[in-house]
């Protein structure tokens, strides 16, 4: 940051404009970001591309289906036998549940099973499209009706609506407890590292504000810009922008301490202190902006509104940290350290730290200690094999057990897998008799369960319904099994959806997504770092750290998700979206290492500036780095096993970056590459001290 700019943000008379311009926007943007969860999308049809095939069908089939309409399935069970009573009452309840609000008075059944232990009606829930958080209250008052007068019978709600509504309710946390714990965990961290209850409270006005302000960015976007929001992209969002958003405040905070040290008015110290951290602050924000952004080319509507969502959390938390944060430093002056409060002309003691003493001893053999850790890395991303990103079931989709899981796999027991979320075909009508007989004779589709719902404009609209649950591997198979049948009927140009053939579509994408995204990255943050650090060699070097880094924290994730936590596999975006944010939020502490390095580098040469980066940097990257890992760790107060598999993986992830690859492995490798590593810059053919110099040289730990 320009010492010009600087300077006017922590001006004397504009630091309470600065103020007041700051509270005003983070209380409308707040305001605005309260009714995110009202225009969530998470319904899985959303998540995909339009021209996804099951997305054809879905419009394609307006004309005959209510595209908001959502199933739900009240299941009777009586083990003994239903009784002509339970009839009578399963028939009067059809009209009550009619009654209810926001549901269609269409009702099929009551259909009885064939081993005559239960029975069941089929309505449809209307909330519109973007009424996914009001499922969980017309539920109840479905329950409520239903099991009136019961008569010992056992009654559950299943399909669609019943699990959209339970998801509903573990996504109703993202503001409440998930926010909570995080900032607990920020907090403890905070406490821990400065020591100073008032300056921990001070981050976290500051982390709730940059989070307030990332949802009404959202909302925006989301309600006039078709941006496409679900309950995991707000939970991600509000872990994104506590954590990136603290790391940074860390980043500016440490560097104003040093400089009040050297000023006595804190207005020069602060300036000063955004002169010289912001640069690396910025570019940091900027690497993960991008490579957020690298996710728009996705297939998946669900991820490629991910990284607007994402770059939006990450440029709001840079703007409330490098812009609020410093004014309200300077408004309270120094006693927000108290009580370490940095004194203007006292010495600044950081040759002694423990990161000093790390750096000195890996001056000693760097080649063997990068060489051992790259092996150990190495060993660990063998766990990869155990992960089965290939997509989760209902029944595993949640870490707790739900009820409308329970009530999925009562159904199952009495009746086809897949009643009351059937298959949907379109077809033009001429050849519509041709493709039920083909969609009837699939393997996997319930015996004379095929009917033709209706014929409009030339088109006809099928459903059958499948033996097995819809959400298995075996109803996708009988997905495939009925596309390649009514493909073969000539001119049909049929086309085959309905929620599980969109499940299956949305695996489908997904992977093809992974494929297609990490290659962008990667090219993107190299160039970034190509640009930011003036060299070729040290971006490639620092680029597979991070790639090392990930794939062993996603072996050992995988592991632990098999065998301590019992987790049957990962959603098939799982890699990419830890990738995106352990590469990016991973370079990030790579970046605030080699900046300071590079800026000590050009006086001192590549390995005393190597051990100066590490002493100086050492401590408030750890710090930053348990932030983040604390704050993604929070994820797994959510009961959503996708959600708590990122969490966990990220914070490994981002622990094995500040721990082992940017204290050891990168410091190693900057002393062993020396001056090689600005190739081909001017500063590559800078002289430089040898090794055996450095373990002993005490100007190389002074700061």
């Amino acid at each position: 940051m320009n010492r010009q700019i600087a300077g006017w943000v922590v001006h004397h008379w504009a630091k309470w404009v600065v103020l007041v311009l700051s509270l005003v926007l983070i209380g409308s943007m707040g305001f605005l970001g309260g009714k995110l969860t009202s225009i969530q999308k998470n319904d899985v049809g959303s998540w995909l591309p339009g021209d996804a095939e099951s997305t054809q069908v879905i419009n394609e089939s307006k004309s005959f289906t209510n595209p908001d309409a959502i199933p739900v399935v009240v299941l009777y069970v009586r083990d003994a036998g239903i009784t002509p009573a339970d009839l009578v009452k399963a028939k009067s309840d059809v009209a009550a549940v009619a009654k209810v609000a926001f549901v269609d008075d269409n009702i099929v059944g009551p259909i009885p099973s064939q081993d005559g232990k239960a029975v069941q009606i089929t309505a449809n829930i209307d909330v519109g499209s973007d009424g996914w958080d009001k499922l969980p209250g017309v539920m109840d008052h479905i329950d409520d009706v239903v099991k009136k007068g019961d008569n010992g019978m056992n009654v559950r709600l299943a399909g669609p609506a019943a699990f959209g509504a339970d998801q509903a309710e573990a996504f109703s946390g993202v503001d409440g407890i998930l926010l909570l714990v995080a900032l607990v965990i920020v907090f403890v961290i905070l406490l821990l590292t400065y020591r100073s209850l008032q300056l921990a409270i001070l981050f976290l006005i500051c982390g709730v504000g940059a989070v307030g302000t990332a949802q009404g960015v959202v909302y925006l976007l989301a309600k006039y810009g078709h941006l496409t929001v679900n309950g995991q992209s707000q939970a991600i969002l509000s872990v994104l922008v506590l954590g990136a958003g603290v790391d940074y405040a860390l980043l500016l905070v440490a560097r104003y301490r040093e400089e009040l040290h050297n000023f006595e008015d804190r207005h020069d110290a602060m300036a000063h202190a955004l002169h010289r951290a912001a640069p690396a602050v910025l570019a940091s924000g900027a690497t993960v902006i991008l490579g957020l952004l690298c996710l728009s080319f996705a297939q998946m509507n669900s991820t490629s509104s991910l990284g607007p969502v994402g770059a939006a959390g990450i440029a709001c938390a840079l703007l409330i940290m490098m812009v609020l944060l410093p004014a309200l430093l300077v408004i309270v002056g120094r006693w927000i350290f108290w009580p370490f409060v940095p004194r203007f002309g006292t010495p600044l003691k950081t040759d002694h730290g423990v990161w000093a003493r790390v750096g000195q001893r890996i001056a000693k053999r760097p080649r063997v200690v990068w060489a051992t850790t790259v092996v150990i890395l190495g060993a660990l991303t063998v766990g990869i094999v155990q992960l089965d990103a290939t997509g989760l079931s209902n029944k595993d989709t949640f870490t707790t057990e739900q009820p409308s899981v329970v009530a999925e796999e009562m159904v199952s027991q009495h009746f086809p897998g897949g009643a009351g979320n059937p298959v949907a075909v379109i077809t033009k009508t001429a050849e519509a008799d041709a493709v039920k007989q083909a969609f009837q004779d699939t393997e996997g589709i319930a015996p004379d369960t095929v009917q033709v719902l209706g014929s409009k404009k030339g088109l006809s609209y099928l459903e059958g319904t499948l033996a097995a649950a819809p959400d298995s591997k075996a109803a996708f198979d009988t997905v495939d099994r009925v596309r390649d049948a009514v493909d073969d009927v000539k001119g049909a140009d049929a086309k085959v959806g309905g929620n599980t053939a969109v499940n299956h579509d949305v695996q489908n994408a997904s992977s093809a997504d992974n494929r297609l995204i990490i290659p962008i990255i990667l090219l993107v943050v190299f160039l970034i770092l190509a640009l930011l650090l003036r060299a070729l060699v040290a971006p490639l070097i620092l680029l597979g750290t991070v790639v090392l880094s990930f794939g062993a924290a996603l072996g050992i994730s995988a592991l632990v998700f098999k065998h301590v936590f019992g987790f049957a596999g990962a959603d098939s975006s799982f890699p990419l979206f830890a990738f995106v944010f352990l590469v990016a939020l991973g370079i990030d502490y790579n970046i605030f290492l080699m900046t300071r390095v590079r800026e000590e580098a050009l006086e001192l040469g590549t390995r005393r500036g190597a051990l100066i980066g590490i002493a100086a940097t050492g401590g408030v990257i750890t710090s930053a780095g348990l932030v983040l890992a604390g704050t993604f760790a929070a994820l797994g107060s959510l009961p959503i096993v996708f959600v708590a598999e990122l969490g966990f993986c990220v914070a490994v992830g981002v622990l094995l970056d500040t721990i082992v690859v940017r204290s050891v492995l990168v410091t190693a490798l900057n002393l062993d590459v020396g001056r090689h590593m600005w190739w081909p810059s001017k500063l590559g053919q800078k002289q430089d001290v040898e090794v055996d110099e450095t373990a002993t040289d005490a100007e190389a730990v002074r700061v």
